[in-house]
């Protein structure tokens, strides 16, 4: 059971007061988008969906989550009564995990009472902005790497139920690996992982570090060569593990530089086939950058799990519609649009995005010649709609997804978002 107290006591303080004065069972539609994207990115990536439907199954108030409420005397013993029955029972659509998204895209729509809906909102942030932010950055190391292997190993670097969550992110939008052994478990994301310095520091010389890696591993392993001097690491690994060895990473200094002469000494040694893995504070700028190097695969933590510089995705829930009728919020800089949500993404007959389109109140919508609809059905009556696409799908249908950006959609530049956001009333005309 996922503890319903990871939501925020305002959430709570809305519904004793709904439920005090006779609107907590008003119908209403929330939204949760994205007012823009974080600067200089021209495309998110959706991610969290699995996650959330998981969380949302188990979102309940058990008895020490209501003991603590009323000790506090936090809410009312209506709302307590009220609480230990809550179970979301509305409907949510949203886009599918692995679907791009942009400014104001309709991300997930939450049909309910207001006092079950509103209680959705930290649980549905938390867990979209994290993973969409993550996810968004590595899906811009992964198109930066071209066609070469990322490890994600960025666990040490945030909380420990967020590094699982990252690697899930950062395997979606491409990476190949995690070195988050949970993730594995959990997600079935294919695990790897080498020694650190310390392994080495521990032994009185490095080819008895090497030596005992490869008698437990396998010449297959992965030998760090840089605690002390590299070139000399380098040699010793090969003396040790012969010309078979699998590869040998690289975690400081001029990373494009050391896999040039990295490369030619292997070569030179007869080790042609051992692989350089280059990790140390890899952005995807820092990717972009080593594109000519003769690397094989590149390990990021960091820059993973913090968004590459945008932690979060920035999204919001707003409730759009209350009893059939469009609300919208007017705060200068923080407008809100009224009415439930569709939306379509138009493409060129080459197949390339050229529009979101975002429109309010439509019927019965049907999508014409070259234009896609975007939200699918995820939960009806509190229940999860079969068959979401699982991890492997997503991650399939980013892959797909990426192929329709335009080609200035991929720049890590500052520009505008890939594609421009329409918005539209009732009609898609």
């Amino acid at each position: 059971m996922t503890s319903a107290l990871l939501t925020d006591q305002y959430e709570l303080t809305m519904v004793a007061a709904a439920l005090a004065d006779g609107t907590a069972d008003r119908d209403c539609v929330f939204e949760v988008f994205a007012r823009r994207l974080p600067e200089s990115r021209r495309f998110g990536v959706v991610a969290g969906t699995g996650r959330f439907l998981e969380e949302l199954a188990r979102f309940r108030f058990g008895e020490p989550e209501l003991a603590f409420l009323a000790e506090r005397a936090i809410v009312s013993d209506q709302t307590l009564e009220w609480l230990a029955n809550y179970r979301f029972s509305g409907d949510i659509d949203g886009y599918p995990e692995g679907e791009l998204y942009f400014p104001g895209s309709p991300i997930l729509t939450i049909r309910g009472t207001f006092g079950e809906a509103v209680l959705l909102e930290t649980l549905a942030l938390s867990v979209f902005n994290h993973d969409s932010a993550i996810a968004s950055a590595a899906a811009r190391m992964v198109n930066a790497a071209s066609d070469r292997a990322l490890i994600e190993m960025g666990s040490r670097r945030t909380a420990e139920q967020s590094a699982v969550a990252s690697a899930r992110a950062a395997y979606l939008a491409g990476f190949s690996a995690t070195s988050n052994l949970e993730a594995g478990r959990r997600y079935g994301i294919p695990t790897t992982g080498t020694a650190a310095h310390a392994f080495t520091l521990l032994h009185d010389k490095e080819a008895d570090a090497f030596a005992a890696q490869i008698k437990t591993l396998g010449v297959g392993t992965t030998l760090l060569v840089d605690t002390y001097d590299i070139s000399a690491g380098v040699k010793i690994a090969i003396e040790v593990a012969g010309p078979d060895l699998g590869a040998v990473r690289i975690d400081s200094g001029d990373l494009g530089v050391l896999a040039m002469q990295t490369r030619r000494q292997l070569d030179e040694l007869g080790a042609t086939k051992t692989k350089i893995v280059l990790s140390g504070d890899l952005d995807e700028f820092a990717i972009a950058a080593l594109g000519a190097a003769p690397v094989d695969a590149y390990g990021a933590g960091t820059s993973v799990v913090t968004g590459s510089g945008a932690p979060t995705a920035g999204m919001v829930y707003k409730v759009v519609e209350v009893d059939g009728k469009p609300v919208a919020k007017r705060s200068e800089g923080k407008p809100s649009r009224g009415g439930a949500k569709t939306a379509l993404r138009r493409h060129k007959p080459s197949g390339t995005a050229i529009e979101e389109v975002v429109i309010a109140d439509a019927v019965d919508l049907e999508p014409g010649p070259g234009e896609r609809l975007l939200q699918v059905p995820l939960v009806r009556g509190g229940e999860p709609v079969g068959d979401q696409p699982d991890l492997t799908a997503a991650r399939r249908m980013l892959r797909e997804r990426m192929v329709t950006l335009p080609w200035d959609g991929l720049k890590l530049s500052r520009g505008e978002p890939a594609i421009p956001t329409i918005f539209l009333e009732g009609s898609k005309k």
